[in-house]
């Protein structure tokens, strides 16, 4: 049977989700709502052009046409939107960060409450295959307890979107949400563990101090170190920067225990690099005893790589996804809990680079 899906938003990311989505079988893009008619075309025309189409997506929801939903639309608008599809009890996949605030996260968990349909995060970066491959290796034990986890990630600014929403905090909880919500679940996901305490020093410094979006300069930061402190003594640390785009790794993911040490190295988009091809991820693990490094390389289809800037991740998240949807029953592996704890610890990564102090994660 197909699986029919509604996209709510018709963005960048919407349009990524729609591409990836018609690489699997037996599922179909049946609606899709925005309110700007441009990006409802450009996506209808990649769904080929067999799709209604809305501008609001409570219009979609009534027309009852979909078996699951993908709520792709900007960052503010993901609370009021999920508290409008969850009473449905249909199968959604809504992407990072799940809110903007935690107390929104709040809102929706309670309304959640009670459901039967599963509700996924879309966290892509837990299912790029390099870093999948990654958390694999930590979990047979090769590096012992993991003590240590950080993340480097030196990147192009951000994109250009519809009205520029992602310039600014209000609309997308600040970088420390928006983006790097995806690094404090790799931190959680690495340790396994709880965050308890942040510190952050950041600031914005270059990008788009020369803009005025209706009389409004951006806010939101554009490099930063931040330090994560974990319930049991792991720490993790983050070290970003969104003006860094000559890098030839866009991220470095490392974590280090008693045994050993394990690396991800992983290519930004092939869009963005000079030549336009694809670069292979490198894992690199180090042990200790023998003094001995081997390093191995993660490839994946170039069809795959095609659909999105995830190097694969929103494909392999998808298939999870559609598998859960067929069954009927388990649980999201990405977990409303899941993006709640991103949230906080982004929030108070915020909150810790206004004031200069660290901030408890339980203080939010």
């Amino acid at each position: 049977m197909t699986v029919r899906y509604g996209i709510i938003g018709a963005g960048m990311m919407a349009q990524e989700h729609i591409r990836n989505i018609s690489l699997l079988e037996d599922t179909a893009v049946a609606a899709i709502a925005d309110p700007n008619e441009e990006m409802r075309q450009r996506s209808e025309k990649l769904a080929g052009g067999r799709v209604q189409s809305f501008a609001h997506s409570l219009e979609l929801l009534s027309a009852d046409l979909c078996d699951a939903y993908v709520i792709a639309s900007p960052n503010d608008t993901h609370c009021q939107i999920l508290l409008d599809v969850l009473p449905g009890n249909k199968p959604v996949l809504v992407e990072k960060p799940l809110c903007t605030t935690v107390d929104d996260c709040r809102r929706v968990i309670a309304s959640a409450h009670g459901r039967t349909a599963p509700v996924w995060v879309a966290m892509e970066y837990r299912y790029m295959p390099p870093l999948e491959r990654f958390m694999r290796e930590l979990a047979s034990g090769i590096i012992g307890k993991t003590i240590m986890v950080s993340v480097r990630e030196h990147r192009f600014p951000f994109l250009d979107k519809v009205n520029n929403w992602n310039r600014f905090n209000a609309r997308t909880g600040g970088t420390l949400v928006e983006k790097c919500c995806h690094f404090w679940d790799l931190m959680s996901l690495a340790v396994g563990d709880e965050p308890v305490r942040v510190f952050a020093s950041a600031a914005i410094d270059v990008n788009h101090l020369d803009e005025r979006h209706s009389g409004m300069t951006p806010d939101i930061i554009d490099n930063g170190f931040v330090i994560v402190e974990f319930d049991e003594g792991a720490r993790g640390m983050l070290d970003l920067c969104m003006f860094g785009e000559g890098s030839y790794w866009q991220e470095v993911v490392s974590a280090v225990g008693p045994k050993g040490r394990i690396e991800a190295k992983i290519p930004g988009p092939a869009r963005f690099l000079p030549t336009g091809e694809e670069r292979i991820p490198q894992i690199e693990i180090s042990h200790r005893c023998t003094k001995e490094t081997e390093v191995d390389t993660v490839e994946v289809d170039p069809e795959i790589l095609r659909a999105g800037d995830h190097y694969g991740g929103t494909f392999f998240q998808h298939q999870k996804f559609l598998e859960l949807v067929r069954s009927g029953e388990g649980k999201p592996e990405v977990s409303l809990q899941d993006g709640f704890r991103s949230v906080a610890v982004g929030e108070a990564a915020e909150l810790s680079a206004r004031i200069g102090m660290s901030v408890e994660v339980a203080r939010l």
